[in-house]
């Protein structure tokens, strides 16, 4: 799978700033501090942003908007992508609210301020025992920490005055989020935690960063409050710190040929069991039908495709992908070029194809390949079934040339005929293999199962025979893919 952004040497952590110069500061100087850091600084590499975005004066109210506060984090997150960060410290918990729907556009993870909270309050608290919640409005309307903390606690939150009192201790002209550190937002943020505590909280939980500059001046007052700052930097910084895993995402290398993209596409959405739209794999297209014919190569040295193919795939990896499907049988003749170079697996169609026939029809039936000339020729299918000992019928040179007449030909398949004389062709080169012997047939040219679709039981010339069709077989083995990796 994708390999990690991190040197061996080091682990880069991008910590966003904006969202709170103090906080972001805090936390910033708390994982400098931390005992992994200090033990080993040359492993550690803190990458801090502080570009504050621009309503970030306003108060966290509970019908704020998050859609510039989204924007932002979402662009400093794939600014660290792209700086080569592991992960990304978010100390904002606003922006938690939201972090599934970022992670699912991010490829870098984010590391979870809300599990580290969990974790910690595991280590200190008893289950069921009431927990006192200080966030801003908005936080508390979100129900962020009843979502987390919800089944195994029990939440008690400042009265309406006391929740007043505290969003002016954070948020007010002379509040903590000001740099006012002690005076009025002190007592204003001890009366919030006094009606907690009369409440029967054993334990106060921040909802806002800003709470963990002051955590220590609470401590000398008798109030327990966690500073959430530090257990996030210890969180981070701990050798089991996962961050949120990004969901699998599939890079096709499209317009080898152009239609059979198009189809290839469609058999993931068919294979994948799914119950709503968001069930569905992540795709990343680039449809480049420029690629350079991979059969005029291969038959009579035209123009080398492989630097096409590679940067394509390159640029796939560079979006994110996972992993790369080639859905074009004949370009699979260069993937052994080029999967040296990438840091993501080209899941190879042929190999695949190869494996489902041995696996639903044995290896005593005869197969037979119908591809184009430059495919028969490079013998990467040949190569593929030589491995589990499985010889390959292919046309004689007079049904080939019907074979590449149904692709190439004024009426074949690439010019978008599906019907005719295309069909007739490509079924007159079946019935010359199925006499040979072939009980089952390969449609080895990802436009062919446009013409003849897969099937298990498809008669021709009074023959049963299976036709395999190496599109969705790769469709089924990205599926599973996808499957095993959100597993």
């Amino acid at each position: 799978m994708k390999q990690s952004r991190s040197k061996n040497t080091g682990r880069t952590l991008g910590i966003i700033g904006g969202l709170g110069s103090l906080a972001g500061g805090d936390l910033f100087l708390k994982l400098i501090k931390s005992e992994p850091v200090l033990a080993d600084q040359g492993r550690y590499h803190l990458l801090f942003e502080q570009h504050p975005f621009k309503d970030l004066a306003l108060p966290l109210s509970s019908n704020a908007s998050m859609t510039s506060r989204k924007l932002y984090v979402f662009q400093v997150c794939q600014s660290f992508a792209e700086g080569g960060a592991d992960a990304v410290l978010i100390p904002c918990f606003a922006s938690h609210t939201f972090v599934d729907e970022l992670q699912a556009e991010l490829e870098i993870p984010i590391v979870d301020m809300m599990a580290a909270l969990k974790q910690h309050v595991r280590l200190v608290a008893e289950p069921r025992v009431r927990l006192g919640v200080l966030a801003s409005d908005y936080v508390r309307s979100a129900g962020l920490f009843e979502r987390h903390f919800g089944s195994a606690y029990e939440l008690v939150y400042p009265s309406e005055a006391n929740q007043a009192a505290l969003m002016e201790a954070v948020y007010g002209p002379a509040g903590i989020k000001a740099g006012h550190l002690d005076g009025v937002a002190i007592e204003l943020l001890h009366q919030a935690c006094l009606d907690l505590h009369n409440q029967g909280a054993k334990l106060l939980l921040p909802g806002m960063t800003e709470l963990s500059l002051v955590v220590p001046n609470l401590h000398r007052r008798g109030i327990s409050c966690v500073d959430a700052n530090q257990v996030y930097a210890d969180y981070a910084t701990a050798s089991e710190s996962p961050g949120n895993a990004a969901p699998f995402k599939l890079g096709i290398v499209g317009g080898v040929g152009p239609a059979a993209t198009v189809d290839f596409m469609g058999k993931v959405v068919k294979n994948t069991p799914a119950g709503r739209d968001q069930d569905h794999i992540k795709m990343v297209v680039e449809q480049n039908p420029q690629i350079p014919d991979r059969t005029a190569n291969l038959l009579h040295k035209e123009m080398d495709p492989t630097v096409a193919m590679y940067s394509t795939c390159k640029r796939l990896e560079c979006e994110g992908a996972n992993a790369i499907a080639i859905p074009c049988n004949t370009a699979h003749a260069y993937v052994e070029r080029i999967q040296g170079h990438l840091g993501i697996p080209i899941i190879n169609m042929l190999t695949e194809t190869i494996d489902f026939i041995r696996r639903s029809y044995g290896s005593e039936r005869k197969v037979g390949l119908l591809a184009t000339s430059g495919t028969i020729q490079s013998r990467v299918y040949h190569h593929a079934a030589g491995r589990v000992g499985l010889p390959l019928l292919i046309p004689d040179e007079k049904e080939q040339a019907l074979v590449m007449n149904a692709i190439y030909g004024e009426l074949g398949v690439k010019a978008g005929h599906t019907s005719g004389q295309c069909r007739d062709d490509l079924l007159a080169a079946a019935e010359h293999l199925t006499r040979k012997g072939a009980t089952v047939l390969i449609l080895g040219c990802t436009e062919l199962p446009l013409i003849l679709p897969q099937a298990d039981d498809f008669h021709i010339g009074g023959v049963s025979v299976a036709l395999v069709d190496p599109t969705n077989v790769l469709a089924q083995r990205c599926v599973a893919l996808a499957t095993t990796t959100a597993d």
